[in-house]
């Protein structure tokens, strides 16, 4: 096994400083809402003087560990996965992990994806008697139907639960996840929600020469989908409501800003669409503000990314009334939704603003201010109380552990 291994500075804080070991297999600079999520929570861990032992599988060929005085990283094996291109799925490691965690022992093991090193870090992390918190990011079982193997709906929700209910505690993004899976007999259920970094996603990135490299004129409304291309993000629907906005106010343009496996198809059956591919960082700010109103009818979400950066933007969102949406848009007041699988009612929301510039300015502002309120400081705050929590179960914490070791465990 590669690794940097652990070092520890003793720096002042009032906070004791734990030794977490995560696992994932997706991170930075992979792009989807799983990796910049944990590469957040990575981040702010780091900056509260905890030290973290990352664990993933190697994104490619020349992957190298990139350690700093708070973070070493251990890289796996990995196969790709089906239809995700640039994503791997980590191999089974669970004795390399007991042999690390038995050498250099974590307070907390976090594991944020299900597969099968996520799975060995559960094995390894129990057989050692380790606290362990897993994360809920993603509707596997929800995907099964879109990608040919509906048939184990079953069979995924089972080992999902019994995935789940292994560990300590379970971390959702909404109340509504939590709700749902609870009613699924899943246990230990908390929620810690989801930031937006507002100095990026602003209303001030609007960019009026990208509009016009679009084609589009200031009178003219752009309806912008942000996301994956792919089966599991419901884009007929995206169209639908474009073809219904483009009939109530012709001056209606539609952008589309991703990649995936549904993008040729859609570009060779829409070439009346600007497909932008992948876009990041202020490239990508400036196409979230350079829109005026966001269709994001998936239905798969567990949370949705893309639905708070689009309000930091400044856009009216069109959504259905579930994960981010759910908590986040006040219907009328700061975004427009519709009930889960309500097409119809959904293209009406979308239809009604098409023409309507002053609504969607209204929408727009009070969905800026709302994301503002959305710190990335606060969401770190309450996961690291979870892990704190785990780590030092009794009232009485005594001080900053040292841990340090210099050798790379193989």
């Amino acid at each position: 096994m590669d690794a940097a291994e652990f070092t520890c500075q003793t720096l002042p804080s009032m906070r004791p400083q734990l030794r977490i070991a995560v696992v994932t297999e997706t991170y930075p600079p992979e792009v989807n809402g799983v990796a910049m999520t944990l590469g957040r929570l990575v981040n702010g861990l780091q900056a509260r003087n905890h030290q973290v032992q990352l664990i993933r599988p190697r994104q490619h060929a020349d992957d190298q560990p990139q350690p700093t005085a708070t973070l070493s990283e251990h890289l796996q094996r990995g196969i790709a996965l089906p239809r995700y291109e640039g994503l791997k799925m980590g191999l089974p490691a669970k004795a390399a992990l007991t042999r690390l965690w038995t050498k250099h022992r974590p307070d907390v093991v976090q594991i944020a994806t299900e597969g099968p090193l996520g799975w060995s870090a559960l094995a390894a992390a129990n057989k050692l008697r380790l606290p362990v918190a897993s994360d809920f990011h993603t509707n596997f079982h929800s995907y099964s139907s879109h990608y040919g193997f509906g048939l184990l709906r079953r069979a995924i929700v089972a080992y999902l639960r019994k995935f789940h209910n292994k560990a300590d505690v379970t971390l959702v993004p909404t109340e509504g996840i939590r709700r749902e899976l609870l009613a699924h007999g899943y246990e230990n259920i908390e929620v810690i929600g989801r930031g937006v970094d507002t100095r990026l996603f602003h209303p001030a990135r609007r960019d009026p020469a990208l509009r016009a490299h679009w084609g589009v004129a200031d009178d003219e409304t752009v309806a912008l989908y942000v996301g994956r291309l792919a089966a599991e993000k419901n884009l007929a629907l995206v169209f639908r409501a474009f073809d219904a906005m483009r009939a109530a106010h012709p001056a209606t343009r539609l952008v589309l800003v991703g990649d995936g496996p549904e993008r040729a198809v859609w570009e060779a059956r829409r070439p009346d669409a600007i497909f932008c591919g992948t876009r990041i960082g202020e490239d990508l700010a400036a196409h979230y503000a350079s829109g005026d109103v966001f269709l994001f009818p998936s239905l798969t979400e567990t949370w949705g990314n893309v639905t708070i950066e689009a309000m930091a933007s400044g856009l009216a969102v069109v959504a259905y009334d579930c994960a981010a949406a759910e908590e986040v848009i006040r219907h009328g007041e700061n975004g427009l939704k519709a009930e889960p699988e309500d097409e119809a009612a959904f293209i009406a929301q979308a239809v009604s603003l098409a023409p309507a510039a002053a609504l969607q300015r209204r929408l727009g502002n009070a969905a800026a201010a709302r994301a503002a309120q959305l710190s990335w400081d606060a969401i770190v705050d309450g996961f690291e109380r979870v892990l704190l929590r785990l780590a030092h179960p009794h009232p009485a914490v005594d001080a900053e552990p040292a841990w340090s070791s210099a050798a790379p465990v193989r």
